[in-house]
C-alpha cells in the first residue's frame, strides 16, 4: 500500500533501487572478479539514490508539519472568532429581549393602571367624578381644535363664493345673482376677481376680499406713479447698488452702471416685470424713494383701494398687499394711460443699457396668443404671493377685468384666465 505522503515517482526510484539491490546481492557470488568495479559503482549509485531519497523525504516532512501547524492556528483563530461573535450574539439578543421584556412590562403597568383608574371611576351618569374628567377632556380637544385652526392659512377661513354677479360699486344696491345654468368654476387660484366695468358687476368672484401679498403688480401702481408725475421720459436714469434686491436675493440682467432713459426703465418694468427699473424709477422720484412709496398709498386712497398698502415699487417684498377687488380698481385706472396699455402688452422690446444690447420679452405668454385680445395686463410672482396675474382684456366685445392671486402651478393663472374665458363664452351676459 502505498504511503500518502510519498508521491509516485519517490515510490518507483526506491521500488527499483531496491529491486537492483536484491538481484546484485543474489548473483554476488557467481560474477566474476573483474565486474566488481563494476558492482561497487553500482552500490555507490544506490546510495547516492537512497541519500537524495531520504533527504527529499525529511524536506517535505518538515514543509508538512509546517502547513499542519499553520492549519492548526487558522482554524483556532476562525474558532475562536466564532466563539467571540456568538457570544456577542447571544449578549445582543438578551439586550434585546430584556428591552422588549421591559417594554411590555411598562404596558402592561400602563394597562393596569388605567384598569385601576376605570374601575375607581363609577359608571352612570349621575357620577361627579365622570363630569370631572369629561369636561377637561372636553376643553384640551376644543384648545387643539382651536390650534389646528389657527396654523391654516387666512384664505382657508375666507368665504366661499359661487360664480355670483354682484355690483362693484355701493350704490347699485342689492346684488343679483345669476341664472341657474352659471356652474361653479373649478379654478387654481385662491383669490379670482372677474368683473364687466361696463355695467359696474362682478360676473364671478372668490376670496375677492381677502388681503394678500401682491407681488409685482405693484409695479401697476409705480408705473401710474410714473406716469403722473409727469417727469420726463427722456431722462436717463442710471442702475445703482441702491437698486440691488436686498429682500429676495433675485438677479438681474441690468447691471449697476447700465443706463436706460425713464421710458425703457418704465417698459421693461411693466412688460417683463425688471426689479432693478422699477427701483430706479422709484429712486428718482422728486423726494426720493420714500416720496415715492407715499404717493403709491396716496393713489390707492385716492382709488378707494381701502385694503391695499405698499412698502416699495418693485414688488418684492410681502408687505406689499391687496385684494383682488382692489386690484380690478387699479387695472380700471391705469387702463387709461395709453403708454401703461403699450408698455404692459408689447411681446418684447430691445434696450441699449450701455454695452451689449438686452432683449427683453413679455412675463405673460398670452400676449403672443392670437386668440387673447389684452388691453392691458401685469404679472407676478413671490413664493408669499403665489402666481398673480391681473388684465383687462376683450371677450366678445366687451371689456372683462380678470384677477387671479396665488394661483397653483406655474401655468395656473393662465389656465383659469382660459377656464373663465371659455365660461363667459358659454352665456350671454345680459346687459345691466
Amino acid at each position: 500500500m502505498i504511503a500518502p505522503d510519498i508521491s509516485i515517482y519517490e515510490w518507483m526510484w526506491a521500488s527499483g533501487g531496491f529491486a537492483l539491490a536484491f538481484i546484485t546481492r543474489l548473483r554476488l557470488k557467481s560474477f566474476p572478479v573483474r565486474q566488481l568495479h563494476r558492482l561497487e559503482g553500482q552500490n555507490a549509485l544506490l546510495t547516492m539514490m537512497h541519500q537524495r531519497f531520504m533527504t527529499s523525504r525529511m524536506h517535505r516532512t518538515k514543509m508538512q508539519q509546517a502547513g499542519r501547524l499553520v492549519l492548526a492556528i487558522v482554524l483556532m483563530s476562525l474558532h475562536l472568532t466564532f466563539f467571540i461573535s456568538s457570544a456577542w450574539a447571544s449578549e445582543g439578543g438578551k439586550t434585546s429581549s430584556a428591552r422588549k421584556s421591559a417594554s411590555h412590562k411598562g404596558h402592561a403597568a400602563e394597562g393596569r393602571r388605567h384598569v385601576r383608574n376605570a374601575r375607581a371611576i363609577p359608571r352612570g351618569p349621575s357620577s361627579r367624578h365622570a363630569k370631572a374628567t369629561a369636561v377637561p377632556r372636553k376643553k384640551a380637544a376644543a384648545k387643539k381644535h382651536a390650534l389646528r385652526r389657527s396654523r391654516r392659512v387666512a384664505l382657508a377661513h375666507a368665504p366661499k363664493s359661487t360664480s355670483t354677479r354682484t355690483t362693484l360699486t355701493a350704490e347699485s344696491g342689492e346684488p343679483q345673482r345669476p341664472s341657474s345654468n352659471e356652474n361653479r368654476l373649478d379654478l387654481l387660484s385662491n383669490a379670482v376677481l372677474v368683473w364687466d366695468p361696463s355695467t359696474s358687476s362682478v360676473l364671478f368672484e372668490k376670496n375677492a376680499n381677502a388681503v394678500q401679498p401682491i407681488a409685482s403688480i405693484s409695479k401697476l401702481m409705480t408705473a401710474m406713479v410714473v406716469v403722473e408725475a409727469r417727469q420726463d421720459m427722456d431722462e436717463v436714469l442710471e442702475v445703482t447698488a441702491d437698486d440691488i434686491d436686498q429682500i429676495k436675493r433675485t438677479s438681474s440682467r441690468l447691471r449697476v452702471g447700465s443706463r436706460l432713459t425713464r421710458a425703457d426703465m418704465l417698459h421693461i418694468a411693466l412688460m417683463s416685470s425688471e426689479n432693478r427699473a422699477a427701483s430706479a424709477l422709484g429712486r428718482n422720484y422728486p423726494g426720493g424713494l420714500k416720496a415715492f412709496v407715499a404717493a403709491m398709498n396716496a393713489k390707492a386712497t385716492e382709488l378707494g383701494m381701502n385694503d391695499t398698502h405698499y412698502v416699495e415699487p418693485t414688488g418684492l417684498s410681502s408687505e406689499n398687499v391687496s385684494s383682488a377687488r382692489d386690484l380690478a380698481r387699479l387695472v380700471m385706472a391705469a387702463q387709461k394711460y395709453p403708454i401703461i396699455r403699450e408698455y404692459s402688452t408689447n411681446r418684447e422690446y430691445e434696450v441699449q443699457p450701455g454695452g451689449p444690447s438686452l432683449q427683453y420679452r413679455n412675463s405673460n405668454h398670452l400676449v403672443a396668443n392670437p386668440g387673447w385680445d389684452i388691453v392691458l395686463q401685469k404679472t407676478g410672482y413671490i413664493s408669499e404671493a403665489g402666481r398673480c396675474l391681473v388684465m383687462q382684456t376683450m371677450i366678445r366685445g366687451r371689456a372683462i377685468v380678470m384677477v387671479f392671486l396665488d394661483a397653483k402651478g406655474k401655468h395656473g393663472r393662465a389656465a383659469d384666465a382660459g377656464r373663465v374665458r371659455r365660461w363667459l363664452e358659454s352665456f350671454r351676459v345680459p346687459q345691466m
